[in-house]
């Protein structure tokens, strides 16, 4: 048998669906191609043999992958005492035996009960199979089916044209809003965030809809949270085909619409025009605001004393307005949830946020097992960040939210502006931790040269988890971010500053 075959296996046994990605270059991957299958390759470095090692097998009824370990080979090499004849591998840290348990992809696994001295490899699921009634086979690659905004499976999907990316309709709306912010109403191109094409329309995909809905059904552990799912929800805003970079005339101002109108079934430009709310009545001289969360519209009262705007970012959300004013939102459909617009210290938080470390998701799970290190959650952690934010124990120079001096606890932000804050928190978090107490393979890292800065990390998967990128760029465009990384207060323990000083 070949190196890295599945015992009763063919080259031809139908398609490869899965593989093991050995971390030494040196091996070969190993294909899996059938639903029950023995894996069989070398055990360790040194061994010429091949060995039947363990048992992947895919159960489509629970949408899981189950291994085992079958190993009795190296019950003669390393004897151990499980209670059966059979030897352990070691996956994702912990020792298994015979009996089953579920591996998902990005699992590492090793050949043997001890990470020293076996060979490791991660467990990638590579390809979707989907039959329909005629039988017609699909295969798609899961990692082609993700959002390059928010780096998950679609939700939601809407392409792009002429380029034809493909991302969630949350995500990209939100891409729209913030290009629109950036140009200050001016006519400018919106580009693909992905290959920085000019794009012309955008509409929902419905074919690559089931494809998603397939795909969720296969492999449920790429489900995102109902909180995750339904936060997008909220910022999409593509319901039909809209063409984008042409030039639009809409009117400047509404016409306003009161009670004693005949066109009193109009829709509205907000509650309060043709209707006294709160003690006030818009009149044909009121600004307005429209809302960043749901579109609507609302009167501009800065005298009134209620937040209506972002202290992060300026842009102007309703919710905490429209509740002052005791507008029934069932009654109103331009009012938005009130969870966009709150103060920090009515927040909770159960996830590290997506964007967290330039959207790297090995930095943050070695955030997520750091954290886990210090016993406490990751809200208790945030909290304590918070108070010494708050006590400016931290600079906050380089923090990227507008009107970053004001900030407090109670300060009000927008679900974007938090999650760089908590973005700011994280980091500040990992750079103070001593490199005795990360976990070893992060420990072992070397600092990429461009640090938090660098673009490989983006789109080279290899690049962004052999390297650390929660570090100070020693290249670049370093002049410009120095302030991130100056110093603490003076109040900050010279203990603590060593700390920080990079590796």
């Amino acid at each position: 048998m070949e190196p890295g075959q599945c015992s009763g296996t063919k080259e031809t046994d139908g398609d490869v669906w899965a593989k093991l990605v050995p971390t030494d270059s040196s091996y070969p991957v190993i294909e899996i191609r059938s639903q029950d299958t023995i894996i069989c390759s070398e055990v360790t470095p040194s061994s010429i043999d091949k060995s039947k090692w363990c048992e992947i097998k895919r159960c489509p009824d629970k949408d899981s992958t189950m291994i085992r370990s079958t190993s009795s080979f190296l019950c003669f090499i390393y004897p151990i005492s499980y209670g059966s004849s059979l030897s352990a591998i070691i996956v994702d840290g912990t020792v298994v035996g015979e009996e089953a348990v579920d591996i998902k992809s990005g699992s590492e696994i090793i050949s043997g009960p001890d990470r020293s001295g076996y060979l490791s490899y991660i467990f990638e699921v590579i390809l979707f199979q989907q039959r329909d009634s005629k039988s017609l086979q699909i295969s798609i690659d899961v990692e082609h089916a993700k959002c390059s905004i928010c780096l998950n499976l679609w939700h939601d999907v809407v392409t792009v044209a002429p380029c034809l990316h493909n991302f969630c309709n949350g995500c990209f709306s939100e891409w729209l809003r913030r290009s629109s912010t950036r140009s200050h109403g001016k006519n400018q191109s919106v580009i693909c965030p992905q290959c920085r094409a000019i794009v012309h329309s955008v509409g929902r995909n419905h074919f690559l809809h089931n494809i998603e809905e397939a795909i969720l059904q296969t492999f449920s552990s790429l489900k995102r949270s109902d909180e995750d799912i339904a936060l997008l929800d909220t910022y999409a805003s593509i319901k039909s085909n809209l063409i984008l970079g042409m030039q639009k005339n809409p009117p400047k101002k509404r016409p306003l619409t009161f009670a004693s109108d005949e066109s009193n079934d109009m829709e509205l430009p907000c509650p309060q025009c043709g209707a006294e709310l709160g003690g006030f009545r818009c009149s044909l001289t009121t600004a307005h605001l429209q809302c960043e969360g749901c579109g609507g519209r609302m009167p501009s009262r800065p005298e009134s004393g209620v937040l209506q705007n972002c202290l992060g970012c300026d842009r102007a959300f309703c919710g905490v307005y429209w509740a002052a004013q005791g507008v029934d939102a069932d009654e109103f459909n331009v009012i938005c949830h009130p969870d966009t617009f709150k103060p920090i210290s009515q927040r909770t938080i159960s996830r590290i946020p997506d964007s967290t470390h330039q959207n790297n998701r090995y930095e943050r799970e070695i955030t997520e097992r750091c954290i886990q290190q210090t016993g406490k959650t990751l809200q208790a952690m945030i909290s304590d960040w918070i108070v010494k934010f708050v006590n400016r124990e931290i600079d906050r120079t380089n923090l990227q939210l507008k009107h970053a001096e004001k900030i407090s606890s109670r300060t009000y932000l927008c679900n974007d502006c938090y999650n760089k804050f908590i973005d700011y928190l994280l980091y500040w978090f990992r750079v103070s931790m001593s490199r005795l107490l990360l976990p070893r393979d992060a420990s072992e890292r070397e600092n990429c040269w461009y640090g938090y800065l660098c673009r490989t990390q983006h789109h080279s998967d290899e690049h962004a988890r052999k390297r650390n990128h929660v570090c100070r760029p020693t290249r670049g465009s370093i002049n410009m971010h120095k302030s991130f990384f100056s110093v603490w207060d003076k109040n900050v323990s010279l203990s603590v500053l060593t700390l920080l000083q990079p590796c």
